[in-house]
């Protein structure tokens, strides 16, 4: 962890602007773009400028911390790394120096699928000089679920504490990467998908929509989470969830915990900004299951907003990769303290000792006093 973070960077804005300009640009269109107009993507931050805090003074604030524990792992502060695929796009080292810098502070990190490095060695990484990063495995389904078992079974071996399956992907159309003609590097692969047997051929013809006629033939069901159950003891959570309705069939069909996220606006394009989102499936869920944001998060008080309207945690992407980007593993840590810092900040001034003491009323309602 040697690189020096240059002395301008004191907040994760400075990291994205330093990215932009060191990053090729089919590497950033990949990394910052969005689905379709890129309206959702914007919204997620436009969101968050809407909510306002609600400032308090003179509380005791003796023993103020930001521990807390989900689905039994401890965890010093609620910011946790999102899964971001194909991390050596910015990094040569990719996932494996993030995995470094969350072990430095802490911070649980989310693996994906589409790591472009071996989720082993991404493991072994997060485990340096006594200190330990929480590792959840994100899991898109394979079309070979057999290939799909034996990843599971790799992620458990290596110490993965939870199986993250998102839920909200099967097709995704990013105008900005189409234009760009994006292309993986030589070199550059998913490499915990080798040896996935190819996906039959797309049934569709030129008359057919090859999206209803092949693109959605290997897409998550309901019916798919008892399968998963089946071949894994790890605690699972859905990640893109939005709708109460569906966040209530989660926990009816024994998922662990729900992530409120839209996938950073590179789905589905003209849906609400995630924190939008997250009070009505918080309300629904009702406690029974921790409730994540992922979505928008650039600053600490994002985090205690989205704490204040219901989230245990929240997960950072595409800070995490600018981050990555400038400074490698130590990037990514000194990202990781910004925002803590920034939150601490946050809840001392809204006084608020502790992760318990934040609730809706650090928010700022009209009328409010």
């Amino acid at each position: 962890m040697s690189p020096v973070i240059p002395p301008e960077i004191v907040c994760a804005a400075d990291y994205e602007r330093a990215a932009e300009a060191r990053l090729d640009r089919h590497s950033w269109d990949y990394l910052a773009g969005g689905a379709g107009e890129e309206w959702t993507l914007r919204e997620n931050r436009a969101a968050f400028a809407r909510l306002r805090l609600r400032a308090r003074v003179l509380r005791d604030l003796g023993g103020a911390n930001t521990r807390s524990a989900i689905l039994g792992q401890a965890l010093e502060h609620p910011i946790l790394l999102a899964p971001v695929a194909l991390q050596r796009l910015a990094h040569p080292e990719g996932e494996l120096a993030t995995a470094l810098g969350a072990a430095a502070t802490g911070t649980g990190m989310v693996v994906s699928t589409q790591a472009s490095q071996p989720i082993e060695a991404i493991a072994a990484r997060a485990r340096v000089d006594g200190a330990a990063a929480p590792l959840w495995f994100q899991l898109y389904l394979q079309h070979d679920r057999d290939f799909t078992a034996a990843l599971l079974g790799r992620a458990e071996a290596a110490g993965y504490g939870a199986v993250v399956l998102t839920v909200d992907a099967p097709v995704t159309l990013r105008d900005r990467e189409a234009r760009g003609g994006f292309r993986l590097p030589e070199g550059l692969v998913a490499v915990n998908l080798a040896g996935l047997p190819p996906a039959p051929a797309n049934r569709a013809t030129p008359a057919e929509s090859p999206v209803f006629r092949g693109l959605l033939d290997a897409a998550p069901r309901w019916s798919d989470l008892a399968w998963l159950r089946a071949h894994t003891r790890l605690p699972i959570l859905l990640k893109g969830i939005t709708d109460p309705d569906d966040a209530a069939e989660a926990v009816a069909l024994g998922a662990d915990g729900i992530i409120v996220s839209n996938h950073g606006g590179r789905t589905l394009d003209g849906m609400p900004a995630a924190i939008d989102l997250l009070p009505a499936v918080a309300a629904r869920v009702a406690g029974r299951v921790p409730v994540l944001l992922d979505g928008g998060v650039r600053r600490g008080t994002d985090v205690l907003k989205a704490l204040a309207l219901g989230a245990s945690a929240v997960l950072v992407g595409r800070p995490q990769v600018h981050a990555l980007a400038v400074g490698g593993a130590v990037g990514v840590a000194h990202l990781v303290k910004i925002l803590r810092t920034e939150l601490e900040a946050a809840m001392a001034l809204c006084g608020c000792r502790d992760l318990a003491a934040v609730t809706r009323a650090v928010l700022w309602e009209d009328g409010a006093g």
